[in-house]
């Protein structure tokens, strides 16, 4: 394990802050790990005053078990947890808190849908648990950046008032005697401001502090390291700026920038060595991140020499691009790439559907930290495959009853009593209204129409001449849901029929999907490992290393996402790229596509940035 001299500059620090930029594939648990030795045994610190923190239980159980490897022995008392669990260490010994003083996430999303009135009778319980995850995100913000609730205002739509449904879930939560998440680290800031005899037991207690991920930290994690490490400021952060991505979380990368402005007189170390990628990957990667502005400047080199150079392609349509990928992955499978050391990245879980079906379909094992999407879950795809099974001949009852009214017939249920509903039974309901009796008839001739067309025909045949785009668009503003990601749902979903010919088709098609979808889940769990090719958001990737990576879906509006306009969000989605950019060892291959859901496409920024920047240098074909 011997070490550069970047690195043994850092694990040779004492005393006094220290910032440590680690890049990519740098060796930076190696660092810490090394560094915490070398406390012990050169500088003859007591393990039990070491704190080191991390985001992650497992990242903080690999960085114990790297620790007890170097020293030989798992005797040694070193402080390893994450920053809740630090912070609820010290509220569970200052106020007595247990396991159930915290709230669930079942439970917090009961008071939410309890103050926001719950959802309709008929609206899709997948949008209400959409809702209220980004309600709880939201609030989770505020409380982590400790913003003030009367001068906040949200930049979301939400039933009622944010700050009513905020203070109302103040109050429920008091009632009940209960703390969320987010809490632990308020409540801990608040005990340290007000408690300085606290503060100051802790401070004694922990004199030195080590804390890795330093980019992802959020202002009130921040605020209570430090007071915790005052007045000696023996606070050794290592982290790297460019890979900063949970804005949406929380953490502010401005907080690591300006550290060296809060402790003048910080030592920076830069580990400037990638063991990880290959000369052309890190070349790569740097060109696309030093588009970006706010950042500390890195010259970083590759320890390995420059293998393949990055491969850039563009095909014709996310179907021909995930059979271009299934392809690759045959190939370097046959040249002896293990399956568990190739990984394909995008930008979010819905964009690895094609491939996910294509996998399936040629029975290449797979798997996904994330819940794998199946987007025939969606509400607007449920409401769509409804409309396809009674024109086949085959709907049921509640196929019926969840489009009759989509866009609204003023049909009522009241008329659907029989588990056996036709359109002959509903005009001698209606017999009375001849109004409805007309518009019973158009449904049945509208749905008669497009029975014989292809899959694709009849969803188009669906959305403008009945009238479903329409709905969807009064829908999406009464429920303040964005439309323009509804309708691009809806794209894909009529995109993925396009290749069969006839409904009944494409109805099998879904049904196999689904069933596959859900037997390699549990062949998943059961077997307790991930194995396969593995797929993963940027986000999901991060920290993760592969021989062979292909970022999927490389188009402008995807990467970067199209909700991010500010310069802020600009310069995360760069840094979300490169992250996905740095996983790979020896082959990087990102694809982008001419058209997507029959819309012309065009190449990421990145991409341009990637391939129009080599300054001579030859890292892309």
């Amino acid at each position: 394990m011997s070490l550069n001299e970047a690195q043994k500059a850092a694990v040779a620090h004492f005393k006094g802050p220290c910032l440590v930029l680690a890049g990519p594939g740098s060796g930076k648990t190696l660092t810490i790990a090394k560094r915490i030795e070398y406390l012990i045994k050169v500088y003859k610190v007591r393990p039990e005053e070491i704190l080191v923190i991390t985001f992650t239980k497992y990242a903080a159980g690999e960085m114990r078990k790297r620790f007890y490897q170097i020293m030989g022995s798992d005797s040694y008392p070193v402080n390893f947890g994450t920053f809740h669990s630090v912070y609820y260490w010290i509220l569970k010994w200052a106020y007595g808190l247990g396991r159930t003083s915290l709230l669930s996430d079942r439970e917090k999303y009961a008071i939410l849908r309890k103050i926001t009135g719950g959802q309709e009778e008929d609206g899709p319980e997948e949008r209400e648990e959409d809702y209220l995850r980004g309600l709880t995100e939201e609030i989770g913000r505020v409380k982590n950046n400790r913003q003030d609730i009367g001068t906040y205002h949200s930049l979301r739509n939400h039933k009622m008032p944010f700050r009513e449904i905020f203070s109302a879930y103040e109050e429920e939560k008091k009632r009940l005697g209960k703390i969320d998440f987010e809490d632990m680290l308020v409540f801990c800031c608040r005990l340290f401001e007000e408690r300085r005899d606290i503060l100051k037991k802790w401070q004694q207690k922990f004199p030195y502090i080590l804390i890795d991920e330093f980019q992802d930290i959020n202002q009130v994690q921040y605020d209570v390291i430090r007071m915790l490490a005052a007045p000696l400021c023996n606070l050794f952060v290592v982290g790297d700026d460019d890979q900063s991505v949970y804005g949406f979380r929380g953490s502010k990368p401005e907080i690591m920038l300006e550290f060296e402005k809060d402790y003048p007189g910080a030592k920076r170390i830069l580990l400037d060595v990638n063991y990880r990628s290959d000369a052309h990957i890190v070349s790569g990667a740097l060109k696309v991140i030093s588009g970006n502005k706010k950042r500390y400047e890195k010259d970083i080199r590759a320890f390995k020499a420059g293998e393949n150079k990055i491969q850039l392609v563009k095909l014709k349509d996310p179907i021909a691009e995930s059979l271009y990928v299934l392809k690759q992955i045959e190939k370097r499978l046959e040249e002896g790439v293990k399956k568990e050391e190739i990984a394909v990245l995008f930008r979010t879980a819905a964009d690895a559907r094609i491939l996910t079906e294509e996998l399936l379909k040629h029975q290449i094992p797979f798997s996904m930290k994330e819940k794998v999407y199946n987007i025939y879950e969606h509400f607007t795809a449920r409401d769509i495959l409804s409309y396809i099974r009674l024109a086949a001949g085959c709907g049921e009852r509640k196929d019926f009853l969840r489009i009759m009214n989509r866009p609204n017939r003023y049909i009522g249920r009241d008329s659907m009593r029989d588990a056996q509903v036709g359109f002959d039974s509903l005009r001698e309901f209606y017999c009375d209204k001849r109004w409805m009796v007309e518009r019973i008839d158009e449904m049945e001739d509208d749905i008669q129409t497009f029975s014989a067309q292809s899959p694709y025909a009849a969803i188009e045949f669906i959305r403008k001449s009945i009238g479903y785009d329409g709905f969807l668009k009064e829908y999406a503003e009464y429920q303040r849901l964005d439309f323009g990601q509804l309708s691009e749902t809806l794209d894909k979903v009529q995109e993925s029929a396009k290749v069969y010919a006839t409904l009944e088709e494409w109805l099998a098609h879904v049904e196999t999907y689904g069933e596959l979808l859900l037997k390699r889940q549990k062949e998943q769990e059961s077997k307790g490992s991930e194995e396969g090719i593995a797929l993963h958001t940027m986000h999901g990737a991060k920290g993760l290393e592969y021989d062979t990576v292909f970022i999927i879906g490389a188009n402008e509006g995807t990467m970067p996402y199209r909700k991010a306009t500010l310069e802020k969000e600009i310069e995360e989605e760069r840094r979300l790229f490169y992250v996905a950019m740095t996983r790979a060892k020896r082959m990087l291959i990102i694809s982008h596509t001419k058209e997507k859901n029959g819309k012309n496409m065009s190449s990421s920024r990145f991409v341009y940035e990637l391939a129009g920047s080599q300054n001579g240098k030859n890292d892309v074909e």
